[in-house]
């Protein structure tokens, strides 16, 4: 089930979105080009790394924010970023750029914050912009109940474009991470079920639909005409 686009027009130019694309792309492209020992080191300081989060020191909790631009491949980059590309213009423009700056960092700080309390001990350092986006996802969530998501099912290689609610393209998506993390409990201290963060998302998602509206939303005129334009009953 791959999201190609959602039905929601952007009115405004997302330029925070685009930059949180373009800086999470540079990130990799200079991890890309570091060698193995040299990516270790790197992964390992900007990582957020459980056990070595301590009250003692304080530099270690800037990792809650410096892993969310961090990518452990070209398909972990790529996912996370046309996920944010898909949804995040969208939220954006509802909030403003400022506010949906905030809201995006936030949501990272949240998911990390959510993960490290579920992996307490853990040594493996957790990277990525997932967390953050599964904020995006959650305020999304709520902002635009009525939009659709153009989804592509491969059915016995055949391809098959289907238009697919948000709330229930989200809802799927959250139901599917929240399981997983519940698995994931069973599993020995410290180990992340196919190496994926999944509390940071369920974190996230759960911070993007509390929070989006202590953020607010711009010009109530404009969204109840982007509400009806695009929302139809």
């Amino acid at each position: 089930m791959i999201p190609l686009r959602d039905t929601i027009r952007s009115y405004n130019f997302p330029v925070v979105n685009w930059s949180l694309i373009i800086l999470n792309t540079l990130v990799f492209l200079y991890q890309i080009g570091l060698s193995q020992s040299e990516l270790f080191s790197f992964i390992r300081t900007f990582g957020m790394v459980p056990s070595q989060i301590s009250s003692l020191d304080p530099a270690s909790w800037t990792t809650l924010f410096t892993n969310m631009f961090l990518h452990g491949g070209f398909f972990h980059l790529i996912s996370n970023m046309w996920i944010l590309y898909i949804f995040g213009d969208n939220v954006e423009d509802r909030l403003g750029s400022i506010r949906y700056l905030f809201f995006y960092i936030l949501g990272g700080l949240a998911a990390n914050l959510v993960q490290l309390y579920f992996a307490q001990g853990s040594s493996v350092p957790v990277i990525g912009a997932s967390g953050a986006i599964a904020g995006v996802l959650g305020g999304y969530f709520l902002l635009f109940p009525r939009a659709r998501v153009i989804t592509l099912f491969l059915l016995f290689f055949f391809p098959w474009f289907v238009e697919i609610p948000a709330v229930v393209f989200l809802g799927f998506w959250f139901i599917s991470q929240l399981y997983s993390g519940l698995f994931s409990l069973a599993m020995p201290s410290g180990v992340q079920m196919g190496g994926i963060a999944w509390w940071a998302h369920i974190g996230g998602f759960i911070f993007g639909v509390l929070m989006i509206n202590v953020f607010g939303h711009r010009h109530r005129a404009y969204s109840r005409w982007h509400r009806d334009e695009y929302w139809p009953w």
